[in-house]
């Protein structure tokens, strides 16, 4: 039982509580998305399947590695010593956390049906500080550790940090794979170091990154080092054994019947007629990552346009053009499968026919229709129905449980997008089927990133009024209860789950045309950044994070054309907007609540 001086107080409780959850829930609406807009729009991963993994990863994340960034939350923004003067009042603390929840709460849930990818952090710290004004606590505005100023600062510095990693991960695939003149062949002597450094990568932040663990110098330098070479040198053996097999049989001798679950099989997959269990169906052995639901590919048309120019005035018909293409850019008999070479710098394209004929449906209009919606796929053929039908109930149940992941988040049906997007230099699907796998791991690890980070923008107000509620007294000094983190974490995947498709459309290819090489790189940079912020207590913004890496990769095509700054304008705005937006919603309520005859 709570002590009878907060016992009076169980309604502001039960209204945070119910803050806490529209809270958690448009967090990982609005923030889940980031950690898989690249890989959804690179056609890595579906909506379906992003839905299950944003639940189990955010779960871990939340669970796993929050607690510490959420004791930053309720302690750091704003002093609590104000409701511990006199008497004290613990019940003015838990109002004025109450109100930080209901204002960041309210914030999210608007910016999310908006289609504004906003930071939650700043979300948050916006609250508590417009309740910091609101009951007279100051706010911590000097540089100390979990104050105003780190969190301020984190949210410039933070971007251009992931912009840099993102560009130099991306920068080593370029100029060691994707612009070499046999891109496929590097591809495949090089991934299996790609898959090492990944999982290296993962295991040294997670050896430095659980709750428990102790500070890298009390863990011991030589501890951590032999983790992440084991893990680098396990990954290694594992990527020659099982996933070399695995890509020779499906992307050289072109085996459209081998899915994910073949990969178990390992050195069986050479053999000439493998066991392959559940074989897939369909003659398409890989994927065109730069095609989209209309069946339309602008990546490269800006390349293709250079390479006819080049070829025009060299061959001094530049009035007719109808000179035919020299012999080098003439299709070889070894590559009439549709696959694109690289072509950023045209002396390299050895597929000229080919490569220009991926791009026409770039001027001829669509190919094929857009996929229906989720209301036209589900809810339409029952609509006629009556209500006694279950049939009826059984197609509104389905949108109901399905809309959010069955919608496409990837086309944009935009003369300037794709005008952006034809920029966008294009290399060979075969070499962007390798990355798929190690932008899938990034993505996951971004994931847990976030979990392990902005949980604590929806736990941290709650457990203080939990706490304070249950102590009798003023107290945001206890740990984290463990299932504050298990129901965060679940809300956090089911929010992307049902809501997060109005961000998965702001991101991804509306910034810039993305594919699994590109997407690895943004992912994995901002992960990094992500992480090494959550190993501080410092709650960087994964939005700031995301959209930092994806102009940085962007950037990599040398070309200020590529990069949609009118949707970064956009994203700014937003984040401009939501420091204030969330802090007079919250200020507000709280002066008001304040100065009711009740308190």
């Amino acid at each position: 039982m709570p002590p009878a001086i907060t016992a009076r107080y169980d309604w502001i409780l039960a209204i945070t509580t119910i803050a806490f959850v529209f809270s958690a829930f448009g967090n990982g609406a609005n923030d889940v998305a980031n950690s898989y807009a690249t890989s959804v729009a690179a056609k890595t991963l579906t909506m379906p399947q992003v839905g299950f993994l944003s639940i189990v990863t955010e779960f871990v994340g939340a669970v796993g590695l929050g607690a510490r960034v959420t004791s930053t939350v309720k302690n750091g923004i704003i002093s609590i010593d104000r409701f511990r003067e006199g008497a004290g009042n613990p019940g003015v603390l838990m109002l004025a956390m109450g109100c930080g929840e209901v204002g960041s709460a309210t914030w999210l849930m608007v910016a999310t049906r908006l289609g504004m990818p906003v930071s939650t952090t700043q979300t948050v710290v916006g609250a508590l500080i417009g309740v910091g004004f609101a009951s007279g606590a100051s706010v911590k505005w000097s540089w100390e550790s979990g104050s105003v100023s780190q969190v301020a600062a984190s949210w410039a510095i933070a971007p251009l940090i992931a912009a840099a990693f993102s560009a130099i991960i991306f920068g080593t695939v370029k100029y060691s794979v994707l612009e070499r003149k046999d891109s496929f062949k590097w591809a495949m002597r090089l991934i299996p170091f790609y898959f090492a450094l990944t999982g290296a990568i993962l295991a040294l932040f997670i050896v430095i990154e659980a709750p428990t663990a102790p500070s890298l110098e009390e863990f011991g330098a030589g501890k951590a080092a032999g983790i992440i070479l084991g893990v680098f040198f396990g990954c290694l053996a594992i990527c020659y054994i099982f996933f070399v097999p695995f890509f020779k049989r499906k992307l050289i001798q072109k085996d459209a019947r081998l899915r994910i679950w073949h990969v178990i099989l390992g050195p069986l997959l050479s053999r000439e007629n493998p066991p392959l269990f559940f074989p897939g169906k369909g003659e398409l052995y890989v994927e065109n990552y730069y095609e989209d639901a209309y069946g339309r590919v602008d990546a490269g048309a800006k390349d293709d346009e250079n390479l006819r120019k080049r070829h025009v005035a060299s061959s001094g018909d530049a009035v007719t053009g109808t000179s035919s293409p020299p012999d080098s850019l003439k299709p070889s008999d070894g590559n009439r499968d549709g696959i694109v070479p690289a072509v950023s710098d045209p002396e390299k394209a050895t597929d000229y026919e080919d490569h220009t004929k991926g791009n026409a449906t770039a001027n001829t209009g669509l190919r094929r229709p857009r996929q229906s919606e989720p209301y036209e796929r589900f809810i339409g053929p029952v609509k006629h129905l009556k209500w006694v039908n279950p049939q009826k109930w059984w197609g509104y149940f389905k949108y109901g449980l399905l809309q959010g992941v069955t919608r496409d988040v990837i086309s944009h049906d935009s003369a300037k997008l794709r005008a952006i997007h034809a920029r966008a230099h294009r290399y060979d699907d075969r070499v962007e089927h390798l990355w798929t796998y190690c932008q899938v791991i990034s993505a996951m690890m971004m994931s847990i990133a976030h979990g392990s980070n902005d949980v604590a923008n929806a736990v941290g107000p709650w457990a203080a009024v939990y706490e304070t509620f249950n102590a009798g007294e003023v107290n945001t000094k206890s740990p984290t209860p463990v299932w504050f983190l298990v129901v965060a974490g679940l809300l956090l995947g089911l929010g992307f789950w049902f809501y997060g498709f109005h961000i998965m459309r702001a991101l991804g290819n509306k910034i810039t045309q993305m594919s699994p090489t590109r997407g690895f790189a943004v992912e994995l940079g901002a992960a990094i950044t992500v992480l090494m912020a959550s190993r501080l207590g410092l709650p960087v913004s994964t939005t700031q994070c995301l959209t930092g890496s994806a102009m940085g990769v962007a950037l990599m095509n040398y070309d200020l054309g590529a990069v949609n700054w009118a949707q970064l304008g956009f994203i700014l705005m937003g984040w401009i907007a939501t420091l204030p937006c969330a802090g007079l919603i919250a200020g507000l309520l709280c002066v008001m609540a304040l100065n009711t005859p009740h308190f």
